[in-house]
């Protein structure tokens, strides 16, 4: 599959958003106290790494 610059540049920009995310939702789960958010945090963290990971594939 070859892929544009511009497409290349669109995946490069949705890999780091999702990195960004999951560390965010992680400084989120290390800053509250509440074990409600906590648990919300580690899903939201989990989704964006696995959306990253899914990306990485399927540059491969």
């Amino acid at each position: 599959m070859n892929l544009t610059v511009k497409e290349l540049g669109a995946l490069e920009d949705q890999l780091d958003f999702e990195h960004v995310m999951c560390c965010k939702y992680q400084d989120a789960i290390a800053q509250s106290q509440d074990q409600e958010l906590k648990s919300s945090y580690r899903q939201y963290a989990a989704q964006h790494k696995r959306n990253y990971e899914d990306l990485l594939k399927f540059l491969k």
